[in-house]
């Protein structure tokens, strides 16, 4: 698969607010204040990206797809002003510069062949074999043969460190407990009154960041399949335990995700890898520990 970076460090991040109220802003980078310790009481916000419409973008849901220089490269965007993002507004001088990694114009097995390929006939919006072509936006235009990022213009052609073209999908898994005190009770904020609600966290090796343990769905894949298997490998791989405690820690985690859960955010991630014709997208979904917090409690250890 393409693209999977294991966290240097794993957390327990707290949050005093309603489970309802969060939404997932990036798969590739979410952003929460760097807390050092792994049972840090930290409050902060993820917010949602919302596209207005399928020709453009609401104002602030696409400023990491417009960064510079593209992530692993020394290649520098085309500048979009705010105004000039969505498609629906006239630009006859935009002159985006093309670029695509040479990990992915080397052919792995993640990731598509170039359109000018006489042997690629892709199926976009649509189920293509076994791969996902199908935004969780709805249909995206086509456009010299070429998918069009549904959020706007970011300044790039091509993939960029993308595999696919249009849509590549990815899965959040987002595990939460109650925070509570030594006796089993439930702490609560001593403003808000609320119960303390923690969920885990990485701190990715790539860009410094703490961000939710998810990554890229493997072609053919259930959602569920790859939101066990990259907490598993994102998170569990990251703690120094021995075999046998992994192997305890991978029961709890086989009950965990075999419970009922809770669909937090599915759509188009605003990414630093997202170019004009390759974006993100991902699937948020919440599994909440309300046994005995064993799992939560190797975490913590």
């Amino acid at each position: 698969m393409a693209e999977r970076i294991l966290g240097k460090t794993l957390a327990t991040v707290s949050l005093s607010v309603a489970l309802a109220s969060v939404t997932v802003k990036s798969s590739g980078c979410c952003s929460i204040p760097a807390c050092r310790n792994s049972f840090l009481s930290c409050g902060f916000h993820l917010n949602s990206n919302i596209m207005s419409s399928s020709n453009g973008a609401k104002e602030n849901s696409h400023n990491k797809a417009r960064t510079s220089p593209y992530p692993g490269s020394k290649v520098q965007r085309s500048q979009v002003p705010n105004e000039k993002v969505g498609w629906f507004v006239e630009w006859q001088d935009y002159n985006p510069v093309e670029y695509t990694a040479v990990s992915v114009l080397a052919g792995p097995r993640w990731a598509d062949p170039q359109i000018s390929e006489s042997n690629f006939f892709p199926k976009f919006n649509e189920k293509d074999g076994h791969v996902e072509r199908k935004s969780q936006n709805g249909l995206y235009e086509i456009e010299n043969g070429r998918p069009r990022n549904p959020a706007g213009r970011t300044g790039l052609i091509g993939r960029g460190l993308l595999g696919r073209w249009g849509p590549n999908h990815a899965a959040d898994p987002i595990i939460t407990r109650w925070k509570r005190d030594r006796s089993g009770n439930k702490i609560t904020h001593p403003v808000s009154g609320k119960n303390i609600l923690q969920f885990v966290a990485i701190k990715r090796k790539d860009c410094g960041e703490w961000a939710i343990p998810g990554g890229m769905v493997d072609p053919g894949e259930k959602i569920s399949t790859t939101l066990k298997r990259e907490f598993g490998e994102e998170a569990l791989n990251s703690l120094q335990k021995s075999s046998a405690e992994k192997r305890e820690l991978e029961e709890q985690l086989h009950k965990l995700f075999s419970q009922e859960h809770l669909v937090i955010y599915k759509g188009y991630v605003d990414d630093p890898r997202n170019t004009d014709n390759a974006w993100m997208e991902t699937e948020a979904v919440n599994y909440h520990d309300e046994t005995d917090w064993q799992l939560a409690q190797g975490i913590d250890q």
